[in-house]
């Protein structure tokens, strides 16, 4: 078995993010390195427009969970490295269209690939990307986890679908929300922890339960993403607070502030939510009545109670240090602020 050591660290990390970071750092750099390789193309554009979202960072948490999932069972790193290459490039070509369908302006601080490059660039690079995805899959030489990813692949595509019928439509339920936030977030979270114990030989059931843990904590993380769109420091989230809200987006802080909405108050999502009919001072009472209804922390208890399950479904993987860590990581993605 082979694995890449991680680097001496001069200080303490400041999060169990940055924590298993630092434990898997320099398994994370061959990672990169493999990101950097795959990214090349005869055709300028590809990597210099691919290059762009790459560099502008971002948690790398996806791969990072291949990783983990992977030294959780003592797994082939050597794997895990390609796999979780495959994983960040199926996350990044899900950016690339993600904003173009939203007509996004900005991406982790800086302006998106699609207002820097144009639409139709970001859109054929993510193709290329989701291929590169692929060529990576077939290279483990696994069925299981070209199936594991693959699949992955088609529900976060019915996810975007699904988002984009619950747009504007305040007939969306809560469980319209948690369907859509299971394709597009949740499903990738899910499998690419599942492809760790696949390359440790681990049972079914162990698959089962990793899988089950990167689902909850993909859910919990989303839900917490939407409430961060109406609660959180703009420059530590690296978007513009308000984008769901201006972009008629159906995320729990909404819905929850709807089911306990006066005649007065439903008139105002229509007006803002359904018929995209918003002006200045709207984002502001938007935020008035989600915390006037409490909407925020009921929306943050939901995401606790994927929590929880997160933490049940981890009870099935060997007491060491990379499950504490992934066991603080749950606490910390639900009560993070950026």
């Amino acid at each position: 078995m082979t694995s890449v050591q991680a680097k001496p660290q001069q200080s303490a990390p400041a999060s169990p993010l940055d924590e298993l970071a630092e434990m898997r750092a320099g398994d994370m750099e061959a990672v990169n390195e493999m990101i950097l390789t795959h990214m090349r193309s005869d055709v300028a554009l590809i990597p210099q427009l691919a290059g762009y979202l790459i560099a502008a960072g971002g948690k790398r948490i996806r791969p990072l969970m291949t990783l983990a999932a992977t030294a959780l069972f003592d797994g082939d790193m050597t794997r895990a490295h390609k796999l979780a290459a495959a994983v960040e490039f199926i996350h990044t070509a899900t950016l690339l269209h993600d904003d173009v369908v939203d007509d996004s302006n900005t991406r982790r601080g800086k302006d998106s690939a699609n207002i820097v490059f144009g639409n139709e660039a970001s859109v054929l690079v993510g193709d290329f990307l989701f291929s590169r995805a692929f060529q990576l899959m077939v290279a483990d030489g696994s069925l299981e986890t070209l199936k594991v990813l693959s699949d992955a692949s088609a529900i976060i595509a019915e996810g975007e679908v699904l988002q984009l019928s619950t747009q504007n439509n305040l007939d969306t339920t809560l469980e319209d929300y948690l369907d859509v936030i299971s394709g597009k977030t949740a499903a990738l979270f899910a499998a690419a922890c599942e492809v760790g114990p696949i390359i440790a030989d681990q049972t079914p059931q162990t698959r089962t339960a990793i899988r089950a843990y990167g689902q909850a904590l993909g859910m919990a993380f989303q839900i917490v993403d939407d409430v961060l769109d109406y609660n959180a420091a703009q420059e530590k989230l690296g978007k513009t607070i308000g984008d769901d809200f201006r972009e008629g987006k159906m995320t729990a802080p909404v819905l929850f502030a709807l089911q306990k909405a006066n005649a007065e108050e439903k008139e105002f999502w229509a007006r803002t939510i359904g018929a995209r009919d918003q002006k200045d001072g709207d984002l502001e009472n938007a935020l008035t009545l989600i915390q006037k209804h409490d909407a925020l922390e009921k929306s943050l208890n939901l995401a606790r109670k994927y929590g929880q399950d997160a933490r049940a479904a981890l009870a099935a993987a060997p007491d060491n240090e990379t499950k504490s860590t992934l066991t603080a990581l749950i606490d910390f993605t639900i009560e993070r602020g950026y």
